[in-house]
């Protein structure tokens, strides 16, 4: 094949630009990340020959070669992992596709409008554009590549001009390898980091990939006196010059040590390296249990939620390994989804290096390693929320939304997942304008309270505006503030909390019991006769879009307020489901009416003339279009009620 010259898609151009100019300041974590990348090609390689042993071509010694060279101002980095085909290097390199380099440039954006400093360590890794860091350093970049079990190799070249050359070539072995011809500020003597240097280079790899588990080598350069054959150093001999290859980092699995050995740097160390992780964690879980099934777990509870924590592409699973050896990357088996933002690995001798996924969902070993690891993880939860209450809520703040998606989702997985979960959960309330548990609420709850009430809304200033909210204010009942799609979805699987009910404020009747609220019931009742006409009358000129008009028992200054009823879905849920082009649930609507606001005489005036009268007709559109509003719900027809609005106002 010619050379071929390609155009890079947009948005690598745009990267690229971001990399040749200098936006970090701490270069070297180029090299980090294309070990990284040599890593993770490795790990590929190897689990692919756990199904098929040819694919190794006779070679199971994996390995990671670095190659400084002064003369040519070079620095090559060569793996024997899997390799890539002449369709992936151009669907890989040439071309971006995924929406991490969309949200990496969202977020450069963000800190230089924000004034803020640009963290490369926090950037780079994290969405998965490594590679092109390489141009942080790098004059050209050459990459010449052999998919492992093929024989055609095919070489990549770009000087990050915004275009790239793809042709076929030889290569002896499989994998990947890359040369930098690094620019001029990054090699000799007068350069601040000479990455031709071999001591250089040995500093970084212990710095930021000291636990990957494939070895780096180099050779290195040694002076050595020259000895007899006794070994005694001959006294007038120039040094003599020889060549080591050595392995640069230590291999030795970080989880493989005593806890009590390891600092908390080590830790986060290796989050960064392993998983890509560049904050210190919230949480760390470290140990070796022993018992019916033998095995060592370290897990990580990130500082950060991804920003796909809940998008569709987003994988979750914790890697595992038997005896040290790497078996897979994501096991998705070993923790239920709703802990899906845990990140780390488990290490048990009783797991075969040859389970296919399929068996690995039936293997009773990995359910009890499972169960243990949700439980101690869980356990911590607890007592992080009992005794530091601060670290709990910015827990909470990243991962609640997890919590409560598995609370809802045990409707379809059954099991005892509620009663685990339902204690961690927080709500922000009406009381203070901070967090509070479950627990919390009933334990202040006044003893004539029967039930535990809520409302939903965008925020707490759209929920404390809402008409419903009005008796509950008077009487000082405490409300607690949803503003989460999920959160009300969540609150229905619960059901109950120490025997109370939850409420919706914005479904079906308050069934508030003290004196005041009965006699107050009463009344609407009777009002509801004498006005029964008028009530029907309302529905039919609205063509029946509510399901019921009635008079309100929890309305106080506002004139009109729709709620749900109490057996179905609520108004917020069916915007959810039609948020999702799920219209499938459609909440009853019952607009409630004061009987002591203004409007409400005015309607009854009106109705007197004729409930066909196109005023009365209108003033009825326009009450049931500001109950929308008031929810949040755009009219169905707003052009119809500006203009019916604007009309009434010129009167």
């Amino acid at each position: 094949m010619a050379k071929e010259t390609h155009e890079f898609q947009a948005e690598t151009k745009q990267l690229l630009n971001l990399m040749i100019h200098s936006i970090y300041t701490n270069q070297e974590i180029f090299l980090r990340e294309l070990v990284s990348n040599a890593s993770d090609a490795i790990d590929k390689l190897h689990f692919e020959s756990l199904q098929n042993q040819d694919i190794l071509e006779g070679n199971s010694d994996f390995e990671i070669f670095l190659v400084p060279d002064k003369d040519s101002h070079t620095l090559t980095i060569s793996d024997n992992g899997i390799g890539m085909t002449k369709a992936e290097v151009a669907e890989n390199i040439g071309t971006i596709a995924k929406s991490g380099t969309k949200a990496f440039l969202e977020q450069l954006q963000k800190a230089k409008e924000e004034g803020t400093a640009v963290n490369d360590k926090d950037m780079i890794g994290q969405f998965g554009v490594g590679f092109y860091s390489a141009f942080m350093v790098a004059d050209k970049v050459t990459i010449v590549t052999r998919k492992a079990g093929t024989q055609e190799a095919v070489r990549w070249e770009s000087t990050g001009d915004g275009t790239y050359t793809l042709e076929d070539c030889e290569k002896e072995s499989r994998g990947t390898t890359i040369t930098m011809h690094l620019g001029e500020e990054f090699y000799g003597d007068k350069a601040e980091n000479d990455f031709t240097d071999a001591w250089t280079l040995e500093s970084l790899i212990k710095k930021y990939s000291d636990y990957v588990r494939y070895p780096i080598k180099m050779n290195i350069e040694k002076e050595e006196m020259p000895r007899d054959d006794e070994g005694k150093i001959i006294e007038g001999k120039d040094p003599v010059k020889k060549i080591e290859l050595k392995t640069l980092n230590s291999m030795q699995p970080l989880w493989t040590k005593n806890k009590s050995e390891i600092k908390e740097e080590q830790y986060n160390e290796f989050l960064k390296n392993q998983f890509h992780e560049w904050e210190a964690p919230m949480e760390v879980f470290h140990n070796k249990a022993e018992g019916s099934v033998e095995y060592t777990y370290l897990l990580y509870i990130p500082a950060k939620a991804p920003f796909n924590l809940y998008h569709t592409d987003y994988e979750p699973g914790l890697q595992l390994y038997s005896r040290h050896v790497f078996i897979m990357d994501k096991c998705k088996d070993l923790l239920p989804d709703y802990l899906r933002f845990v990140k780390g690995l488990v290490d048990s001798p009783d797991l075969s290096l040859n389970i296919s996924r399929e068996l690995l969902q039936q293997s009773r070993e990995l359910k009890t390693i499972g169960k243990s690891l949700e439980k101690t993880i869980l356990k911590s939860l607890e007592r992080k929320l009992r005794n530091d209450r601060e670290a709990y809520e910015k827990f909470w703040a990243e991962y609640g939304k997890s919590i409560k998606i598995g609370i809802y989702n045990s409707i379809y997985t059954g099991g005892d997942i509620i009663n685990k979960l339902k204690e961690l959960v927080l709500f922000t309330s009406s009381k203070e304008n901070k967090n509070v548990s479950l627990k919390e609420y009933v334990e202040r709850m006044p003893e004539s309270q029967k039930k535990i009430y809520y409302a939903t809304g965008a925020d707490r200033a759209a929920i404390e505006a809402l008409p419903q909210m009005e008796l509950l204010k008077e009487k000082g009942l405490e409300v607690l503030y949803l503003t989460d799609s999920v959160d009300e979805f969540a609150i229905e699987a619960i059901r109950t909390y120490a025997d109370k009910e939850f409420q919706s404020i914005s479904r079906g009747d308050l069934d508030l019991e003290d004196a005041e609220s009965q006699e107050v019931k009463k009344e609407a009742e009777e009002i509801a006769k004498e006005n029964g006409d008028l009530m029907t009358d309302i529905k039919e000129a609205l063509d029946n879009k509510v399901a019921e008009v009635k008079i309100s028992t929890r309305l106080k200054n506002s004139a009109v307020c729709l709620v749900a009823d109490a057996n179905g879905p609520s108004l917020s849920m069916e915007q959810t489901f039609a948020a999702m082009d799920n219209p499938m649930f459609k909440a009853k609507r019952i607009m409630e009416l004061n009987p002591k606001h203004a409007l409400f005489n005015r309607l009854q005036e009106l109705h007197t003339k004729g409930k066909d009268t196109p005023e009365f007709k209108d003033y009825c559109e326009l009450l049931y279009s500001q109950a929308l509003l008031i929810e949040g719900i755009m009219p169905e027809n707003p052009a119809d009620f500006a203009n019916k609005l604007a009309a009434l106002m010129a009167k």
